[in-house]
Order: C-alpha cells, then sequence, then structure tokens
C-alpha cells in the first residue's frame, strides 16, 4: 500500500493519524494541490487527496472509507466502535468536522482569489457554518475527556485535525478562546505521538 496526501491536507491527516494509531506500515507519495492535481487524477477522478493505493493497484478515496477500510483491516487499536449506537455516534462527530473543514477550504480558496472576483457573501456564508460548527462540537463535548466519553476514536481524530486547520489556515479566528473545552481536548490530543508526527507543514511534492 502507498497514501497520496499533501502534508496540508486535514483529510490526509486523518488517515495519517489512523495509520499511526493502528501501526500500518505505510509510504507516503507526497503531492501539492491544486499543481498536482492532473497526476492525483489518474488515482481519483475528482483530483483530491488522500488517496490510499491497494497492493492490487486500485485506488481507495474518501478518508472515511480508507479509515473505515484501515480500522477493520487491523486488529489493533480498534477506532471506531462496534456497538453500533456508538458507532453512529462517531460518525456525526466525524461528518460535522468535516463539514467545518469543508467551509474552511471554500473559504481559503474564495480569499485566494482575485480580490475584485472574491464575494463577501460566499465568504460569510462558509464563515457561518464554521462558526455554528464549533459552537455544536463545544456544547456536544461538553466536559467530557474525549468526544465519545471515555474513549479516544476516530471522532477525536477528525475534530483535532479540523481545529488544527483552522489554525493552519484561519489563525485571526482564535477559536480556543472562545471555546476553551476545545482547546483543551486539543492539548490531550497533541500529547498522542500520531498527532505530534502528522502536523500540518508545507512541503514541495516529492515522491515516497
Amino acid at each position: 500500500m502507498k497514501l497520496v496526501t499533501s502534508l496540508t491536507s486535514p483529510y490526509g491527516r486523518k488517515v495519517r493519524i489512523v495509520l499511526a494509531e493502528k501501526r500500518v506500515d505505510c509510504p507516503l507519495t507526497i503531492v501539492s494541490l491544486p499543481e498536482d492535481a492532473e497526476a492525483v487524477s489518474e488515482f481519483n477522478p475528482l483530483g483530491k487527496v488522500p488517496v490510499l493505493i491497494m497492493d492490487d493497484g486500485k485506488p481507495l478515496y474518501d478518508s472515511s472509507v480508507i479509515i473505515d477500510y484501515l480500522d477493520h483491516a487491523s486488529p489493533f487499536s480498534r477506532l471506531t466502535p462496534t456497538d453500533h449506537r456508538q458507532m453512529i455516534r462517531a460518525r456525526r462527530w466525524e461528518a460535522l468536522a468535516d463539514g467545518v473543514t469543508d467551509a474552511t477550504v471554500l473559504v481559503v480558496a474564495e480569499k485566494r482569489r482575485p480580490a475584485k472576483q472574491q464575494s463577501a457573501e460566499w465568504i460569510a456564508r462558509q464563515q457561518s457554518k464554521i462558526n455554528r460548527g464549533l459552537a455544536q462540537l463545544s456544547a456536544d463535548l461538553t466536559d467530557r475527556r474525549w468526544c465519545l466519553g471515555d474513549a479516544y476514536s476516530v471522532a477525536d481524530i477528525a475534530v483535532g485535525c479540523m481545529l488544527g486547520y483552522l489554525d493552519l489556515r484561519m489563525p485571526e479566528l482564535d477559536w480556543a478562546t472562545a471555546y476553551p473545552n476545545l482547546a483543551e481536548l486539543v492539548v490531550r490530543l497533541n500529547e498522542r505521538p500520531a498527532f505530534a508526527e502528522t502536523v500540518y507543514r508545507e512541503a514541495q511534492p516529492v515522491a515516497a
């Protein structure tokens, strides 16, 4: 297997963290988007990362699909609850965190357009999604140690990657001041080697 991703992709980071937590040895092929979108399209017709290239050459894409595969492929450190109700709770957390990430990506892309072509209304709409999503995540977390309570899971990974991405792309948002319980969660997450080893960083594309 090999993972095609960028070092600033929040979705790619989710998968890299799962690989580390599951102790799965998987080389990386690092790309830079949008410059390498055409090359990535050879594996994923949408031109998006991450893509997990299987041993038989077939690709898996969408971070949630890849994570589900990895969690079942390795018995070490189960990250998705086996209980159906708890599994749905974890997926709900992941869906909301990914939705905030999606809105952040859209804001970043819009702000990279020439100033005269940017839509303030579009940016404000996405920003509202981010604000509402953060408020809901904080309200759902309350004072629990992990998103699902006592058990670290894919929900925490998704939320942690999203919050890290906000720090990378929107440091002016200062979400940690508004939501100290989410900030405390990030402190706990960053103590885990899998998070510390996958900090977002810019890089020139190189083949692993």
